[in-house]
């Protein structure tokens, strides 16, 4: 994957700015490239090799999408990298936390450039002096109309 790196858009250092987001505009990644090369390695570590992903002859021969695409896993994976190079969270420890209602409701073909808006939903007290984010998250492909993918992102934050 190719993309620019720019330091994050917003700094934040405390679960009170983390908490200040909630309902404001979201914030807004850079554009990332995701190639056939990518695509490729996202194959060899998870064993999916199916043919619509890494072979991309007989993508533009045979697949709906006109060549080859990107595994909705791989799309989804991309939402905590690009959160990191949006939000520069000023923490002692950050996890990913889960997932809520992950739709990929467009393909990605390879060569396309994505970018993620996140909007904070809730941020709320957890053990141990932590706050959970619950992240509204639309990943964007260049020149659509549709989402690639939409998601519920949860993290937890210790500062």
């Amino acid at each position: 994957m190719t993309g620019s790196a720019a330091p994050a858009a917003a700094t934040l250092g405390s679960a009170t700015a983390l908490g200040a987001l909630v309902g404001a505009e979201p914030l807004v990644s850079e554009w990332l490239t995701v190639d056939q090369a990518s695509v490729d390695r996202f194959a060899e570590a998870t064993g999916d090799h199916q043919w619509i992903h890494v072979d991309p002859e007989r993508a533009r021969r045979e697949s709906p999408f006109g060549g080859p695409v990107a595994h909705g896993f791989l799309t989804l994976s991309l939402i905590p990298a690009l959160l990191g190079k949006t939000v520069a969270l000023e923490q002692r420890m950050g996890v990913n936390y889960g997932l809520n209602r992950v739709r990929f409701t467009s393909p990605v073909p390879v060569g396309s450039q994505l970018r993620a808006k996140f909007a904070v939903e809730s941020v709320t007290e957890v053990e141990n002096n932590g706050v959970q984010v619950v992240w509204n998250v639309t990943l964007e492909r260049q020149g659509s109309e549709r989402p690639v993918c939409v998601a519920e992102f949860i993290t937890r934050h210790y500062f």
